[in-house]
């Protein structure tokens, strides 16, 4: 079972979590996730199952897009809802001033996340760090943001907001930030991921919906193929006579291409009568494999 779930996770479950369903479900060992979500998130979680796990470093996770509600009147240690109030405050901004303060928190810019983030420092992640009485200095870093449009109003002093954004984002932070420039302490929530790279809402599937098809052994119909979050990657399509090679993982002639002289070390999607079998990249005069992932009809070594 090679390919892709693209699952909707639910709020108060861990991506870890999740990933343990789909390996129960699907029986299948080898099975990971692609973008963490933290366990009080909802929204959009690509799940990987088979030999296209392999495929992890060439998924292109740089767009996101989240719809979170921004909630004025107090800050945490988290910059969420399950942190311990620092400060509060009652000077609530008009949806207009949340929209003007939103165009400053746009492009690239710097974010210092809380100390409860997955952040690592030293291969520990913060939020252990944090947990265990420690105190750093968390570093700085360059986000980009695309856009942030106000949705609307919510209960409680509270603003909707759709953003969309660049990998590495932390959107309690850009919460916790708009707060400040709006003048009133502000956390985030609660947070939807409606779309990371090519998986949105429209392929996903909820965990319910899983256990039921897996029930009536129709959950492969859900699975996305291995190449789906591929498209950012230039394809290559090999002539029929170098299956034998091809099914071996041996080096492929670049001669027997003709789809141009690609350059050396860029990830390229290879083709075999229409059907994928991996990630190659050009080594002098040959293609090398990076991750072989054949058609599920065929036997490999």
């Amino acid at each position: 079972m090679n390919g892709f779930f693209n699952v909707m996770k639910p709020s108060g479950m861990s991506s870890a979590a999740v990933v343990a369903v789909f390996r129960h479900l699907t029986g299948e060992k080898r099975v990971g996730h692609a973008g963490t979500l933290d366990p009080e998130a909802a929204g959009i979680l690509p799940v990987m199952t088979g030999k296209a796990a392999r495929l992890f470093d060439y998924l292109t996770d740089k767009e996101k897009e989240y719809v979170a509600v921004v909630a004025f009147g107090t800050s945490t240690d988290t910059q969420d809802a399950t942190g311990t109030v620092l400060e509060t405050g009652d000077r609530f901004p008009s949806l207009e001033t949340v929209r003007d303060k939103c165009r400053l928190l746009t492009g690239n810019i710097i974010q210092r996340p809380s100390m409860y983030s997955a952040i690592k420092v030293n291969g520990k992640p913060l939020y252990a760090r944090a947990r265990n009485g420690e105190t750093l200095v968390v570093p700085e870093r360059t986000v980009r943001i695309d856009s942030i449009e106000v949705l609307g109003e919510m209960p409680d002093h509270g603003a909707e907001i759709r953003v969309r954004c660049g990998r590495g984002t932390y959107i309690r932070t850009l919460c916790d930030d708009l707060g400040k420039l709006c003048g009133c302490p502000a956390h985030m929530r609660s947070l939807l991921r409606t779309r990371s790279g090519v998986f949105g809402t429209d392929t996903a599937i909820s965990l319910e919906e899983a256990r039921n098809l897996a029930e009536e052994g129709k959950l492969m119909s859900r699975l996305l193929p291995p190449d789906y979050p591929l498209g950012h990657l230039r394809r290559v399509d090999a002539p029929g006579d170098l299956r034998a090679r091809i099914s071996a993982g041996a080096k492929l002639p670049i001669n027997r291409f003709s789809d141009g002289l690609p350059p050396e070390n860029e990830p390229l999607r290879l083709y075999l009568d229409n059907a994928f079998w991996g990630i190659v990249y050009r080594q002098d005069d040959h293609l090398v494999w990076r991750a072989q992932i054949a058609p599920e009809t065929e036997d490999q070594p």
